[in-house]
């Protein structure tokens, strides 16, 4: 849940970037952290380990100026993507707005993707939460590679229904990753009026 602070009037909401390991999360976070006027962003804190895989989380604040009288703030966090960290997973998902669900498209990565997503919905779940109540905003990524699954064979298992928006992306090079952090953040927004 967001945390509305009325006396000093501000908007304090969190996005958690969810799915497999190695999937893109991370490279999301530190794209959007290089690209960000210095004046709205706070500082990157990023835990990883000796192969550069993030252990706990990514913290990045996101100033987005004044809505409504409410000084509006995004707090972007990654999960560990490695299945045996979830007791991190979950506590990461503690308070959450907003979810983005990065999938990698590689098709060696295609259960990972299934398993992390479901995963994901196991963990809302401690929280009394579900995908019906926390915005959702889907992924592809890695879509410049080769050996890649296709959108239509990753809506059939991430997102059968076609309820939740999704993108195709290449976060190494930016290509829809402020497309799909401006999503959820409406959803998030519409989500709080």
């Amino acid at each position: 849940m967001a945390l509305i602070n009325y006396a000093s009037r501000e908007i304090n909401a969190k996005i958690v970037y969810y799915g497999p390991g190695l999937g893109g999360k991370t490279t999301n976070i530190k794209y959007i952290y290089t690209k960000l006027n210095p004046s709205i962003k706070g500082k990157l804190i990023s835990l990883a380990t000796e192969l550069d895989r993030t252990l706990f989380f990514d913290f990045l604040p996101v100033d987005l100026g004044t809505i409504r009288g409410f000084k509006t703030r995004f707090h972007l966090y990654t999960v560990p993507g490695q299945v045996f960290y979830n007791a991190s997973r979950k506590l990461i998902l503690k308070g959450v707005d907003g979810i983005i669900f990065v999938a990698d498209s590689q098709i060696e990565r295609y259960d990972e993707n299934i398993e992390s997503f479901e995963n994901m919905q196991d963990n809302l779940i401690t929280y009394n939460l579900s995908l019906e109540k926390i915005p959702l905003v889907i992924q592809y990524n890695k879509r410049d590679l080769p050996n890649i699954t296709s959108v239509e064979e990753l809506q059939k298992v991430v997102n059968p229904q076609g309820k939740y928006a999704y993108f195709e992306a290449v976060a190494t090079q930016g290509i829809g990753v402020f497309e799909t952090l401006k999503e959820v953040c409406r959803y998030v927004l519409k989500a709080l009026s």
